[in-house]
């Protein structure tokens, strides 16, 4: 008899054997209903000819709509723009701005021609933009003249000499964009139907670069089939149809934002609601009120803001239904005043990263609330999981934590021109591995513990952050937590919770927190230090930069340690002066 318990194509490890009798931590998605084979262009088409009639698309900030068929009508103009610039199969056009409706059509309009997109974070400075434009080898990029303090038209400027392979430059709300415009007018509309011949699904369409923590980022190379499946099965996930809208606080930058918002929306014909150009909880729950929206995307600190919001109780939030919570993990009492204040009984939690598409696992509608808020869900359809022993790479039982890799359609093509770097990821047999700690359940639902490199080792203990920061959840003056390791000369690490409060001027000792441990927690999981902050360093994406609290900690603490050192004062956002050690 076949032993299905065993992921395809992975012989029986040493810990397997020892495991005799125990269900392994494997999981695979349905297969019953089929993937998606079509382009992203070809997708779009279809929700235009079900769906013409409907809205797609609210800028609510610009104030402009636009139907399926004008949307439609809207994507050609510009993808026909792009062919009467040069761009042609394959070439890298890149995209340098904040939410707006002309992020959209681009995305759209590459994919309508076989382009490939390049995202380019919008909080990038001047030496990154340089190496992504060079690295892609960008020939065309369409960026905002500016975002917020950067003045993009300055930088651009600065770095364009170094890229040799850019051509041209088209800026928004400028007579750049509308040149664009008018060269695509000149342009045979039956171009457009003859690019479409020459795509295959698998073709490139997207390349997404990952922050890194050390050196420059990579860019993960995506498919039409990678993205477009991910977004379809996220948006069937949660029940979308064309009677949905979907309100997007989250970046278009990120797969939160363009496959799981934008391709999520169009491929059920539902309608994409953008609420301003970066986030704001007022205009958030603002769009959502005014638009009817029955899904709201954010990840925690953004549904944290919103419900901390001042007005919030103001706002008629009754028309959510559902949304998405994911980018981090998701505390389990920000969870329950979504569903219980924000009316949104279904919302889904869903758990991935950038390099498979995005999205592995994620928790059903009717999943009761304590898989909502305790798991990051099951694996979706079509898609297979394990975990393993970071050691070995054996499968573990289930209940026990190891590594959580994954394999499938979702998984990326590479990281492009970087082959060394994509075999470290993706092994032999095409498993992703994430480098994040999971345990699988008994019912194959899956709980993130933390990441291999962010897992504590305090005195030959493994102590997961996770499962610290959840319990901290529950303090009545905490609203928000992010426990690191810092160097220790007795253990080699020592715990730190940096913790925003509810209400700063009530305080939190360092003494109040360890009491309120110590009835919970191992006397070795109990944060010996913590440190107020106003508010945590973020990625533009949404997470929490835990190597810069590490960094900023270990430097203060360092500096603390100094006989001779000055005092330590705050000096830049979010800092809090001298750290406090709760005595464990």
């Amino acid at each position: 008899m076949t032993d299905m318990s065993r992921p395809p194509g992975h012989p029986p490890g040493p810990r397997e054997s020892a495991a005799a009798g125990h269900h392994l931590a494997y999981a695979r998605g349905e297969t019953g209903r089929p993937l998606l084979d079509r382009t992203i262009g070809a997708d779009l088409e279809r929700a235009i000819s079900r769906f013409g009639d409907r809205e797609a698309l609210v800028d609510v900030a610009g104030g402009r709509r636009w139907t399926y068929a004008e949307l439609g009508r809207a994507v050609d103009e510009v993808a026909l723009g792009l062919l009467a610039k040069g761009v042609r199969k394959g070439d890298r056009v890149g995209i340098w701005a904040p939410n707006c409706p002309e992020w959209v059509l681009v995305q759209y309009a590459t994919a309508r021609i076989g382009a490939i997109m390049v995202n380019i974070n919008p909080a990038y400075r001047v030496h990154e933009l340089a190496y992504v434009l060079k690295q892609a080898g960008m020939s065309v990029l369409v960026s905002a003249v500016a975002h917020k303090s950067s003045d993009y038209r300055r930088m651009i400027e600065q770095v364009r000499a170094e890229s040799r392979a850019l051509r041209d430059v088209i800026y928004i709300d400028d007579p750049t964009w509308d040149g664009l415009l008018a060269a695509g007018a000149t342009v045979p509309y039956e171009r457009l139907a003859a690019c479409a011949k020459e795509l295959s699904p698998h073709d490139p369409v997207n390349i997404q670069y990952t922050s890194g923590t050390t050196g420059f980022p990579k860019g993960a190379t995506l498919s039409h089939h990678n993205i477009l499946n991910n977004g379809f099965w996220v948006g069937e996930t949660v029940g979308y149809t064309e009677h949905d809208r979907v309100c997007l606080p989250v970046p278009f930058y990120h797969c939160f934002g363009m496959v799981m918002g934008n391709l999520g929306a169009t491929s059920h014909g539902a309608c994409i609601v953008i609420p301003a150009p970066a986030f704001d909880a007022a205009a958030t729950l603002r769009a959502v009120e005014q638009e009817r929206c029955t899904s709201l995307y954010g990840v925690p600190t953004m549904f944290i803001a919103e419900l901390d919001h001042p007005d919030f109780a103001t706002f008629d939030l009754s028309s959510l239904r559902t949304g998405i919570m994911a980018g981090s993990p998701c505390p389990e009492e920000v969870m329950r005043r979504v569903v219980s204040e924000m009316h949104m009984a279904e919302v889904s939690i869903c758990y991935g990263m950038t390099e498979t598409s995005p999205v592995s696992t994620q928790t059903r509608r009717d999943d009761d609330l304590a898989h909502r808020t305790g798991t990051v869900g099951r694996v979706l359809p079509h898609i297979e999981v394990k975990v393993v022993d970071p050691a070995t790479g054996a499968t573990v039982p289930r209940g026990e934590p190891g590594e959580l890799c994954t394999r499938g359609y979702s998984v990326m093509l590479g990281y492009w021109e970087e082959p060394e770097r994509t075999d470290e990821a993706i092994d032999a047999e095409r498993w992703m591995h994430t480098g994040d700690l999971a345990v699988m359940n008994d019912d194959g639902y899956l709980r993130i513990v933390g990441r291999i490199k962010d897992m504590i080792i305090r005195g030959g203990e493994n102590v997961y952050p996770r499962e610290i920061e959840e319990f901290l959840y529950t303090h009545p003056k905490i609203a928000d937590v992010q426990v690191v390791g810092v160097p220790d000369a007795k253990y080699g690490e020592e715990i730190a919770a940096c913790v925003i409060l509810r209400d700063p001027a009530a305080g939190l000792t360092r003494d109040e927190l360890a009491r309120f441990c110590r009835s919970r927690l191992a006397h070795y999981k109990v944060p010996r230090y913590v440190h107020v902050l106003d508010a945590f360093p973020m990625t533009v994406s949404g997470k929490v930069r835990k190597i810069e609290l590490r960094e900023r900690l270990a430097a203060r603490l360092a500096a603390e340690a100094e006989p001779t050192a000055a005092p330590v004062r705050p000096t830049e956002a979010g800092a809090a002066g001298p750290v406090e050690a709760a005595q464990a």
